[in-house]
C-alpha cells in the first residue's frame, strides 16, 4: 500500500444523524484513501457510489476473513470473525451453494405471505404501548420486538428466548468489547442453536429450520454445522439491522416533521415505499463496512489495489454521493432513492432485503397514523447513539404522544 494513512478508522461523526463530514471531502478529492485501523494496520477506504459498487461486484476481492490482508475493524472482530465457516463471508462458488439453499425461502412471493403476521405484530406492539400510557421506550417496545418476533416465526426459534440472543448479539456487535467476551457471546449463541437444530431434527415443524434439515441436511448437501451457521446468520441479521433502522428512522422523522406528515393520515402505499427507501439511504445502518481483501490487482477510482491489500467500502458515503442523489444530505421522502446501497451489492447483496422492506413498510405505515402526536420525550442531545457498534442505531428512544 502506498501513501500515508490520513485518518484513523472508524471515522468520527459530527452531527450524529449524518456520516462523518470528512467523507464528503474524500469523495471529492481522494475517493480511495488509506486509513489506519485499531491495530496499526492499513486499509483502503472507498467512498464513491460507483467505486463501492465496483468493488462489491468484483471477483478479484474477497469477503473471506481468512484472505491475506483482510481488514478487521476491532480486536473482537479479529478474535471471533464471523467468516470462519459463515457463508456470507465465503466467496463464489462456495457462497453460491449456501445461497441457493436459502434463496427459495426469501422470494417476493414467499415473503408476501408473512404480511399478515408482520402487520399483526406491529399492531400488537403499538396496542401495548398505548395501553401502558402515553410514553414508551421505542427500541424495546417496537423496534426490537417486531423484527425479532417475525424472524423467530419464520425460522422456528422460540420467541421466549429473544432476550438471550439479543443480548449476545449486542455483545458481538460492540467494537469496544474485549475479544474474550465476543468469543463467549458467539459460543453461547452457537451452543443454543446447535441444541435447537438437534431438536428440530428429532421433531421437525413447519418452519425454515426444519425445511433446511429435511431438504438439505438429510441429503448430506449441508452438514449439521453448516445448518447451524445458516440459522445463526439468518437469526442475527434477520432482526438486528431492521431494529436499528426502525429506531433511527423514527428519530430522523421526528427531527423532520414535514417529511413525516405523509404518514399521519391514510398513507398511500407508494408514498410509504418511497419514504422507506429514502430512510434506508439517509440512515445507513451498516455504517463502517463491508470489508474486503484484494486477491488480484485492480484499479479503483484511479488507485491501484494489490493482492494482500485490505479494502473498506463505505456504504454511508456511497449513499450520500451527490453524483447519484440530488441534495444527498437532505431527507427527501418524495425522491426515488432506490439506487442506495444499504443492502450491499453483488453476490453478497442482503438475502433478506424483501423481508426487511416489508417490516419497515408496516411499521412506518402504521406508527405515525396511530400516534400522530408522536414526539421525543427527552432532549435530542440526550439520545445515545451506537457509535462504537458495527451496526449504527440508538441504545434507546424515549417517546411520548
Amino acid at each position: 500500500m502506498t501513501g500515508d494513512p490520513l485518518f484513523d478508522y472508524p471515522l468520527r461523526r459530527g452531527e450524529r444523524l449524518d456520516p462523518p463530514p470528512v467523507l464528503g471531502e474524500l469523495r471529492a478529492d481522494r475517493p480511495v484513501c488509506p486509513v489506519r485501523l485499531w491495530d496499526g494496520s492499513e486499509a483502503w477506504l472507498v467512498t464513491r457510489h460507483a467505486d463501492v459498487r465496483a468493488v462489491l461486484a468484483d471477483p478479484r476481492v474477497s469477503a473471506d476473513p481468512r484472505s491475506p490482508g483482510y481488514p478487521f475493524l476491532s480486536a473482537g472482530r479479529a478474535a471471533a470473525p464471523d467468516g470462519h465457516g459463515s457463508f456470507n463471508h465465503l466467496d463464489p462458488p462456495e457462497h453460491g451453494r449456501f445461497r441457493r439453499m436459502l434463496s427459495g425461502e426469501f422470494t417476493v412471493e414467499r415473503i408476501a405471505r408473512l404480511r399478515p403476521v408482520v402487520q399483526r405484530t406491529v399492531d400488537r406492539a403499538i396496542d401495548a404501548m398505548v395501553s401502558a400510557g402515553n410514553r414508551a421506550e421505542l427500541v424495546r417496545a417496537l423496534a426490537l420486538p417486531v423484527p425479532s418476533f417475525v424472524i423467530c416465526e419464520l425460522l422456528g426459534v422460540p420467541y421466549a428466548d429473544h432476550e438471550f440472543f439479543e443480548t449476545r448479539t449486542a455483545a458481538r456487535m460492540d467494537l469496544t468489547r474485549a475479544p474474550e467476551l465476543v468469543r463467549a457471546a458467539n459460543a453461547e449463541i452457537m451452543g443454543y442453536l446447535e441444541q435447537l437444530v438437534a431438536e428440530k431434527r428429532r421433531r421437525p415443524g413447519d418452519d425454515l429450520i426444519s425445511r433446511l434439515i429435511t431438504q438439505h441436511g438429510d441429503s448430506g448437501e449441508a452438514s449439521p454445522g453448516e445448518i447451524v451457521d445458516m440459522v445463526r446468520l439468518l437469526l442475527v441479521n434477520g432482526y438486528e439491522t431492521t431494529a436499528n433502522m426502525i429506531a433511527l428512522g423514527v428519530l430522523v422523522l421526528l427531527r423532520n416533521p414535514d417529511e413525516a406528515a405523509v404518514l399521519r393520515d391514510d398513507p398511500d402505499p407508494e408514498a410509504v415505499e418511497r419514504l422507506v427507501e429514502e430512510l434506508l439511504r439517509h440512515q445507513t445502518i451498516v455504517h463502517i463496512a463491508p470489508t474486503r481483501a484484494v486477491l488480484a490487482e485492480l484499479t479503483v477510482g484511479g488507485t491501484v489495489l494489490r493482492p494482500g491489500d485490505g479494502v473498506i467500502t463505505s456504504l454511508s458515503s456511497a449513499n450520500r454521493d451527490a453524483t447519484v442523489f440530488d441534495r444527498p444530505d437532505a431527507l427527501d421522502c418524495g425522491r426515488d432513492a432506490r439506487r442506495h446501497l444499504s443492502f450491499g451489492h453483488g453476490v453478497h447483496h442482503c438475502l433478506g432485503h424483501t423481508l426487511a422492506r416489508l417490516e419497515l413498510h408496516a411499521v412506518f405505515g402504521t406508527l405515525f397514523r396511530r400516534l400522530p402526536a408522536l414526539r421525543l420525550a427527552v432532549p435530542y442531545e440526550e439520545v445515545r447513539f451506537k457509535e462504537d457498534a458495527g451496526l449504527y442505531g440508538v441504545h434507546r428512544l424515549d417517546v411520548t404522544w
